[in-house]
Order: C-alpha cells, then structure tokens, then sequence
C-alpha cells in the first residue's frame, strides 16, 4: 500500500480529490493541479462548481495570483469541480478542507460540515486511499470522531486499510497563494508511516520545512498557535484601553516598547474577526479534561470581543461632546470585511459594532470596497453622516481626500480604529478626530481609576 502511493505521488499520478473549495480548497487544488496532478474539486454548491468550470474564481479581493491560476489548470484540463462523491472511488488522496466553526453560545465545535463530509465520503473510500484533514480542529478530534466516523462509514481500517492524516492549513485572504507555498507546516499521521507519505505529497506543493508528527501534536500545534495570537493582540488592545484612559498615544509607545530587546507588542485595532482567530482558542480548550481550567484564554476572548464595542463607545462619547445623541445620528463604517483588502466577512467584527449601534437607534451606513452589497462612492455613502468609524484599514481608504469627506458629512467627526490618518492632517482638514488607544484627557489625579484606587487604599489603611 505504502510503496504503491509514494510511487503515484512521486509521478504525479495519484488522482486527488479536494472536498471543500473555499479558502483553503481552492487554492490547494490548484496548486497541486499545477503542480502536474490530476485534481477535482468536490463542491456542494451547484452554482460555484459551474462557476469554477467556467474558470470564474469565486473568491474575490485582492488575492495575488489565484484568478490567473485558476484559470490556467481549468484551461489545461487539470483542475475540474463537480458535486457528485462517487468521483472518490477512484482518488488515492482525498483532502478535506471544510468550514469548522463554533457554536456562538456554548463556544463548542461545530462540526456539521465534517460529519456531513466524513459521511459522505465513506461509503465511496477505496483501499490503499489517504485522507487528509486540513480544516483547523480541536486536539483529539482526530481521534475521538474522524477516525471512528470514516471507519464505520466505510467498513475500512485507519493503518491496514487507508492512512489518515491531518495537516493543518496556514493562510491567510490576500496571501493564499504565497502562504501555501511558504508556511511551515506540521504532518500530522495516525501513524509514522502516514505521515512520513503525506510529506512527500505536500512537498511538492510546499517550500518550507514539513514537520512530520502524530494527529495530536498537530492538532495543538494549529489551535495553539492561533491561541497565542489572540493573547497577544488582546494584550496590545488592553494597552490601547489603557493609554486612552491616562491620556497617552498607544501607538507611540508600540513603537518604543518595540525598540527593547526581545519585546513585540502586537498592533491594537478595532476587532479581532476571521476563521481563525476568534474561534481556534475555543476549539483548542474544547477537550481538555475537567481538571484544567483556561484562565487567560477566555480573558483575551473577552478583551477582543469587546473591541467593536468599545469602537461603539468612541462614537456614541465623541457625538455626546457635541451634543447628538446615538438615536439621532447616522453613522457611516468604513470597512466590513475582516481583513483589509479582501471580500472575507465571516466572524465580522464591524457586524457586532453595526448591530450594537442599530440597537442604540442609530442609523449605520456602511461601505467596503470589497463586499458587493457595500460598494459604490464613498462620499456619497457618507452624505449627510454624523460620524465615520474606520474600521478597516482597507488600502482604498488611505487615500481619502479628508476634505471632500468633511464637506459631505453633517457633522465632521471621525473615529480610526485602525490609526490610519494622521490626527493633525484630520483636524487640518476640519474634522473631529478620534482614535484607538489615543487618549484627550491629560495624566493627573482626575483620572478616574487611579483616583478611586488611592481611595480604597486610604480607607483600607485607615
């Protein structure tokens, strides 16, 4: 079994279906299309597998590469989608990269589309095959539902029958191409054999290095990594909550805090959103044992959540000052993506800050050069707009002529979450300024905490 695959692997003849054609699934298939194997894409949806057929790339954005790619393996007969399963009977590698998401109340995985994908593929998985999981997991799922499920489903053995692998995806929108090709990854087997096949697979696809591991260590490597980003983002954002409260420039002391010596604070934004990051510190605590509790995890959860809120606030505090109340002003959010440049909504944290000020009684505007529904001119969208909250620091943005935007709005405030203006360019051209982490109050004993601080301390000392 083994030399068999290695030998189709090596030559470029193992067929290989990819079950997902999002994010992670379209770009891989094409990347191993053009790399000389034969690829077909396994897609639910109807509509996006006549799309890809017609060599249309259903991902828009700025993703360097991917279009012309696409179209080259479709052209060449490489690279061909379909809906229909029984395309598995005859792959020799199968690579699954569907949506694992959480569920938003228990903070749980939500695995409907990889038991409906397991599922589906069992009853058509051929011996000598190898399955790779590449969708983002929580530690132990490999074992404890995607094994046992394959195994029932296709009355096959993980090791004697088929190998099993999991190798977790590393992209990111605007990069796919580029992170596919350079990102070290870890290969993950349900056995040494397995895994050791599966990097001669990706190498052909992969510059960097390839570790070979267990399922486990794979599967804490992805969820942990991410989880670590989170903290460090949350720490930064927690400093830009601080500096705004004493009066201080957070993105000043970034730059200097950065100048020490193995120090690296992350950047403070509006919002933490994405397939990654805000559910991946979920799904890598989702299977500890009872006898571990996650303190600083669900802390950072909670300062990133909180981000789009606070974003609110700025606005709701800033239109105050000058005497509008949230339910009479219509606010204008510039940016509802996730990521600049790129058409990716899912977990949107401009939607929370949307929703949050709808319920206020605001009326939100809202435009981002990358999502359809949301296009259009700039300035006309901000017509007659009390405030304009940047939330995402899409390259478009950059260039606004801040003068025109201050002659079309009702009342000249801006709010960047992002620190793409200059304060003084924004103020010269007549507009209330406001940004994340830079605070307007100066340092003294008026400030509020410190101030009730030294009174506790005062009557617990007597």
């Amino acid at each position: 079994m083994k030399d068999n695959l290695l030998r189709a692997i090596e030559h470029q003849t193992a067929n290989l279906v990819v079950l997902g054609l999002g994010y992670v699934g379209l770009p891989v298939a094409c990347m191993f299309a053009k790399a000389g194997f034969s690829v077909l894409g396994l897609e639910r949806r109807q509509d996006k597998v006549d799309k890809i057929n017609r060599g249309e790339c259903p991902i828009d954005g700025k993703e360097p590469g991917l279009a012309e790619l696409m179209a080259q393996v479709v052209g060449e007969g490489k690279f061909t989608a379909t809906s229909d399963y029984q395309v598995c009977q005859s792959a020799q590698i199968v690579l699954l990269a569907v949506e694992t998401p959480i569920d938003p109340s228990t903070k749980k995985p939500d695995y409907q589309a990889l038991t409906a994908a397991l599922t589906d593929l069992g009853p058509h998985l051929a011996r000598g095959t190898m399955v790779i999981i590449e969708s983002t997991i929580a530690p132990g799922t490999m074992a404890m539902l995607v094994q046992p499920l394959l195994e029932k489903q296709s009355g096959l053995r993980v090791n004697e029958d088929f190998y099993l692998v999991h190798c977790p995806e590393r992209v990111m929108p605007g990069k796919l191409l580029a992170n596919i090709h350079n990102c070290h990854r870890v290969v993950g087997g349900m056995s040494p054999e397995a895994a050791e096949i599966a990097s001669h697979f990706y190498r052909h696809i992969v510059e960097a290095n390839l570790d070979p591991v267990d399922c486990l260590t794979a599967e804490l490597v992805k969820t942990m990594e991410n989880a670590y980003r989170d903290v460090q983002i949350a720490f930064a954002n927690e400093m830009a909550l601080l500096c705004e409260d004493m009066g201080a420039d957070v993105w000043q002391i970034r730059e200097l805090v950065n100048k020490s010596p193995y120090r690296q604070m992350h950047l403070p934004g509006a919002g933490v959103g994405g397939h990654c990051i805000p559910k991946d510190p979920w799904l890598l605590i989702a299977n500890a044992s009872y006898g571990f509790e996650s303190r600083m995890i669900r802390t950072a959860r909670a300062i990133n959540d909180n981000m789009p809120l606070h974003m609110a606030d700025l606005a709701i505090e800033t239109l105050s000052e000058v005497g509008i109340k949230i339910g009479q002003a219509r606010v204008l959010v510039l940016g509802y993506s996730y990521l600049e440049n790129a058409d990716d909504t899912r977990n949107s944290f401009s939607a929370v800050m949307v929703e949050h000020l709808q319920t206020q009684g605001a009326d939100v505007v809202i435009h981002d050069p990358w999502i359809p529904q949301y296009q259009g001119d700039l300035l006309e969208r901000a017509a007659g707009c009390d405030v304009a909250v940047l939330m995402v620091k899409h390259q478009a943005y950059y260039h606004l002529d801040l003068g025109l935007l201050r002659n079309v709005m009702r009342t000249p405030i801006l709010i960047d979450g992002r620190h793409v203006f200059d304060p003084a360019q924004v103020q010269a051209a007549g507009l209330i300024y406001r940004g994340l982490g830079q605070g307007t109050k100066p340092v003294g004993v008026e400030l509020g905490p410190l101030a009730r601080t030294a009174e506790i301390l005062q009557e617990q000392t007597g």
